[in-house]
């Protein structure tokens, strides 16, 4: 079994249901957790075997840039099913913060999990 991380996934989307936030793009933080069926590629060392974590990340920022979201837990819940959609994928946890959501505060985020 292996694990991945994608640490610190900079992105910006539409997200929030206040007057203020409505029609602007917000800064977004993803960290993302996989555990995936590994073996093969540590065994063969050929890109061929590995787990495609580009195609995943590809995938993410492109729904997440092209949606609008109310609320943080409607994307997280989108992220995951995403990542829980390829096969070789055994569990997985997003985290989502919005950046300068609070005055005081770096972020709030909501993290979520998922396993098969």
């Amino acid at each position: 079994m292996g694990q991945l991380r994608i640490k610190n996934l900079l992105l910006r989307s539409y997200v929030g249901f206040n007057p203020h936030e409505i029609g602007k793009r917000q800064d977004l933080m993803l960290n993302i957790t996989i555990d995936y069926i590994s073996g093969k590629e540590e065994l063969s060392d050929e890109p061929e075997d590995a787990f495609d974590y580009r195609t995943i990340t590809k995938e993410i920022i492109d729904k997440v840039e092209h949606s609008k979201f109310n609320l943080l837990e409607a994307m997280a819940r989108m992220v995951l099913d995403s990542i829980m959609s390829y096969e070789r994928v055994q569990a997985a946890e997003v985290e989502v913060d919005k950046l300068h959501a609070l005055r005081f505060s770096e972020s709030v985020s909501i993290s979520l999990s998922a396993t098969k």
